[in-house]
């Protein structure tokens, strides 16, 4: 069998690490910004398109599917190629995936800002960049799979098990999540309803977490970790073990997003089982990934991608034992909507993701441009500003979260709220939102330092934009001899790929039918009617200004949140909710119960300045919404959409529902006139006011 000169691809590895560098330093430094404004509102500079509510979003999607995103893209076109001794199977498809994702990305930049969102939780794009994402993921889908059938090493490596199960589940989680009714170019519904939109958007949120930030990152941890420690993966059964044991249980474990929710108990309970579950495959990978550096820590000590790598998976290994923990309803009914969460990620994201990324980002670089390193003092004081970064942010935000959960909960021994002003918990912890800021801030300063030294590695070679090597000219396997059952199927991608996909959607199969077959599942109840025209197009002002990424719309069965808010939620309430809007985190109180509690004018003040109702509110000013109007003509499309969405409003109704909302607003701006207060019947504040009057009043509560 004779050997051929092959060469790799390495324009394109190239392409997408500075990609990654340059959105991980934009995310960052939007994260830096956000984070600014917890402590600072005023930092979003009174400009609409800086606030909180919409950048959060660009800084989740920047530093998720821009910096992340692609440095995955760059790790398996560099990995891939070589474990398959072959080069990819098109330059055009990686080249139409590479300029068509950075398209999508500045389509994110520009959408986010001015308000055009679906309001869920990383899938927030609207529905023609989700389009777009679909036909890019399908090309590096094409792309990977065609370089796997025509490899020139039948045995395919534990990477690419990891890579191809990331192309699968991902594609399954984006689709089903991003099913929505377009009513004009950058304005959709979503197609699932309240709890049930609750459920597939969590099974989406979780795995997204786990299919995007963490299997393609342990294909990447399978390659790119034995090869800068020079050492073999420590338990190839290990692999086989940690590989199928984690795409089949993580599916399942959605729903501990949503306990003591309205979502039914069944689904909350199995979503804890399988996350407690989920602790044993997800310590494998940690111990196959550290055990693989035995024998070379005199080496990690001197190395910083090494100590990166090991930090990276020590993240891995703290956050995958947190998450199980955060399931079980005991700890959940302290953590859940504070800043303990945020803390949790960060653990993943910064530690997991970040080092892993800067690591493989030191490796790659001066081999693909035949030279060293710039500076190995650069990279250590990188690692440093990196991990200390990272401890201030995590700490601080562990504090905040535990003092947030601690000072709702607590009662006098009379029997009273202690804190019932929820402002009395936030200024609280406005210090460790300082400190927090300070954490991201040193951590950005270690990224910019990076950037500056691979730019300069790569000034000071050359790239090798077709690498050269030498393998046999037809396909071999080279393990052979040690034909188990498993080496078997890493010799048959199509059979394999059947079988991932088929252990990934037997969870989600199981907890969708009965959501969504079941009727009995989500009661009816016959208080609770549509919204009016005006809340509605309230509503979408709610969703555009990103106000649930700071408050909940959930009250959830304590005593602790019915003494503040009122009765807590019930599935039924939200049958006409096209989002839902339950929310993640408590930055402010929860909604749910709002409607009548405060005259229209304090509202409208509240929304001009906070601080005049609030005292030591960090809550922006949102005075545009005094001077924007409506868009009057989209009323009758929304109607339509959402009477095709199974929402009972009459036919024809979409003729007069104009007329009825103008009557509606007339009575908003006829209540704020009895304040002293002038506003337009057709501006965004009105719309809005109406909408949160409507919150929580179609049913009798106690407060």
């Amino acid at each position: 069998m004779g050997q051929i000169t092959i060469h790799y691809d390495n324009k394109i590895v190239r392409n997408f690490a500075w990609a990654s560098v340059i959105w991980g330093l934009v995310g960052m430094l939007v994260g830096v910004l956000i984070a600014t404004q917890l402590f600072w509102p005023d930092a979003n500079l009174g400009n609409q398109y800086t606030t909180y509510g919409r950048i959060r979003p660009l800084h989740t999607n920047a530093v998720i599917f821009a910096f992340v995103g692609n440095a995955i893209f760059m790790g398996v076109y560099y990995s891939l190629q070589r474990l398959l001794k072959t080069r990819m199977w098109s330059d055009t498809l990686s080249n139409i995936n590479f300029w068509g994702w950075q398209l999508i990305i500045v389509a994110a930049a520009i959408t986010l800002p001015l308000g055009m969102t679906s309001s869920k939780e990383y899938a927030e794009l609207e529905w023609p960049i989700d389009i777009a994402i679909a036909l890019m993921w399908v090309v590096f889908g094409v792309n990977m799979i065609m370089t796997i059938i025509k490899r020139r090493e039948k045995h395919m490596y534990v990477a690419i098990w990891f890579y191809l199960a990331t192309f699968i589940t991902v594609a399954v989680l984006h689709i089903v999540n991003s099913f929505e009714l377009p009513i004009s170019l950058f304005k959709s519904y979503s197609y699932y309803a309240g709890v049930q939109d609750a459920l597939v958007q969590w099974w989406y949120g979780h795995n997204a977490v786990a299919f995007f930030l963490t299997t393609p990152y342990l294909g990447l941890m399978y390659y790119f970790m034995p090869k800068a420690a020079n050492r073999p993966v420590y338990s190839y059964r290990l692999s086989i073990i940690h590989f199928w044991s984690l795409i089949f249980i993580y599916i399942w474990a959605g729903p501990h997003h949503l306990l003591y929710s309205s979502l039914p108990d069944w689904a909350q309970s199995l979503g804890v089982v399988f996350s407690i579950m989920l602790i044993a495959p997800s310590w494998g990978g940690m111990i196959n990934g550290l055990l693989t550096l035995r024998g070379v820590w005199d080496k990690v000590r001197e190395d910083p991608i090494l100590k990166m790598m090991v930090v990276a998976v020590t993240g891995y290994g703290m956050a995958t034992f947190e998450g199980p923990m955060h399931s079980l309803k005991t700890v959940n009914a302290l953590s859940h909507f504070t800043d303990w969460i945020p803390a949790h990620v960060h653990v993943g994201t910064l530690g997991w993701n970040g080092m892993l990324t800067f690591a493989i980002m030191y490796w790659i670089i001066p081999r693909i441009f035949n030279t060293k390193l710039h500076s190995v003092k650069l990279a250590n004081l990188h690692f440093w500003l990196s991990t200390i970064g990272m401890l201030f942010w995590v700490i601080a935000m562990y504090w905040a979260g535990i003092a947030q959960g601690l000072m709702w909960k607590q009662f006098t021994p009379e029997g009273n709220l202690q804190y019932p002003n929820f402002l009395e918990t936030v200024i609280n912890i406005v210090p460790m939102y300082m400190i927090r800021a300070f954490g991201g801030l040193i951590y950005l300063v270690g990224a910019i330092i990076m950037a500056y030294n691979l730019f300069k590695t790569a000034a000071n070679g050359k790239l090798i934009a077709n690498e050269p090597a030498l393998v046999q000219e037809a396909e071999v396997d080279h393990h052979a001899a040690d034909a188990s059952w498993h080496r078997k199927l890493e010799g048959k991608p199509i059979a394999f790929s059947i079988y991932v996909t088929i252990a990934i959607l037997i969870g989600g199969v199981v907890e969708f039918m009965p959501a969504f077959l079941i009727k009995s599942n989500i009661p009816t109840i016959a208080a609770v009617k549509p919204y009016t025209p005006l809340e509605l197009h309230g509503r979408d002002v709610y969703i555009k200004e990103g106000c649930v990424g700071c408050h909940s719309q959930m009250v959830r069965p304590f005593r602790s949140e019915t003494e503040r808010y009122g009765e807590y939620s019930k599935a039924g309430e939200f049958v006409y909710d096209h989002p839902f809007l339950w929310g993640s985190k408590r930055t402010g109180p929860d909604l749910h119960r709002l409607g009548g509690k405060y005259p229209d004018s304090w509202h409208y003040n509240h929304m001009m300045v906070p601080t005049s109702m609030s005292p030591g509110s960090i809550m922006p000013a949102y005075g545009w919404l005094a001077k924007q109007d409506i868009d009057l003509s989209l009323t009758p499309k929304m109607i339509n959409a959402m009477r095709t969405l199974g929402v009972p409003y009459a036919e024809g109704f979409e003729d007069q529902a104009n007329a009825d909302l103008q009557k509606q607003a007339a009575q908003v701006v006829a209540n704020l006139k009895k304040d002293g207060i002038t506003a337009g019947e057709n501006s965004e504040m009105v719309a809005l006011i109406a909408y949160l009057q409507r919150l929580g009043t179609d049913i009798k509560t106690n407060k």
